[in-house]
């Protein structure tokens, strides 16, 4: 049952930001949509047959469709023995790379991996962390080794 009368109306409330659905959008009351950036971490596979010059060339042309201003980041692992044959090859060359970048970019990037010829296989995470514990100094080191030993003698 509704009350009427005066004193009675409701203020109006301000618009809410409120994700809905795909976490890379936000949408608001108003149904504006707003993209989300986000780090990513890709790894590529590319075949062991082509030189460094055309792997390097791959890789900008693909980077250059996520359009982030971002520096991106990468890792060259190199040439390395797959864990199984895929195809009939069984080396690949291995490049691990971060970048930040909105979600709705995402699915022409993995388009045009999977039409490279180049590319034997591919991976597209969220980074959210870094894994493991960030590297100790050696004075950090020399006191825990401290701490250890004073715990064994206790014992």
């Amino acid at each position: 049952m509704a009350f009427s009368g005066p004193g009675t109306e409701a203020a109006p409330s301000p618009p809410l930001s409120v994700r809905v659905g795909n976490p890379r959008t936000a949408i608001t009351t108003k149904g504006r949509i707003a993209a989300l950036s986000r780090e990513y971490e890709a790894v590529y596979i590319f075949d062991s047959a082509l030189e460094d010059a055309a792997i390097a060339e791959k890789l900008e042309k693909h980077h250059a469709l996520l359009g982030t201003k971002d520096p991106i980041t990468t890792d060259h692992w190199g040439r390395r023995q797959l864990a199984y044959k895929i195809g009939s090859k069984d080396t690949g060359y291995y490049i691990v790379a971060r970048f930040t970048a909105e979600g709705k970019v995402l699915p022409e990037f993995e388009r045009a991996l999977k039409l490279d010829e180049g590319v034997i296989r591919y991976l597209i995470s969220v980074h959210e962390h870094e894994l493991g514990a960030p590297p100790m100094t050696e004075e950090q080191l020399a006191a825990r080794r401290a701490r250890e030993e004073d715990d064994e003698d206790e014992e």
